[in-house]
């Protein structure tokens, strides 16, 4: 059984109550225990969510040895971070870039990732679906 983070950044807290025509109205906490009970067997999940950059970067170096995968949206940091950018490039835990929304139909600064180039891929524009598409990567 692999065992996988689901690691969301900022503002992601608020899934289920921001911007529900763009996210929907379904929770995190709603999603994951979703997610546990498809994949019951096969996968184990963790999850966590910060809006604090390092936060975010200290979970990645601590994924080492203990996660066979990460599922990340790192939010708006996608766009601005070197800093996770560089932790995903100095650890061995693949990490699979997910968005909710596709970044590539929002406004303009949005369309550039810093983390695509150093993730095992990236998804984007399937609501929550994008991260159970991140998850199926990990696991073949």
């Amino acid at each position: 059984m692999k065992k996988i983070l689901i690691l969301n950044g900022p503002n992601l807290n608020l899934q289920g109550k921001r911007d529900v025509e763009i996210y929907g109205t379904t929770t995190f906490e709603e999603y994951t225990a979703t997610l546990a009970e498809r994949y019951e067997g096969r996968a184990e999940f963790d999850y966590f969510q910060s809006n604090i950059e390092g936060e975010l970067i200290n979970a990645i170096h601590s994924s080492v040895g203990r996660y066979d995968g990460i599922v990340l949206n790192a939010g708006g940091y996608t766009h601005t971070s070197v800093a996770l950018r560089d932790a995903i490039s100095a650890v061995a835990t693949p990490v699979v870039e997910v968005h909710i929304s596709s970044i590539l139909a929002r406004e303009e600064f949005r369309h550039t990732s810093m983390i695509a180039p150093v993730a095992k891929g990236s998804i984007m524009g399937f609501g929550l679906d994008s991260y159970r598409l991140g998850v199926e990567s990990l696991l073949e």
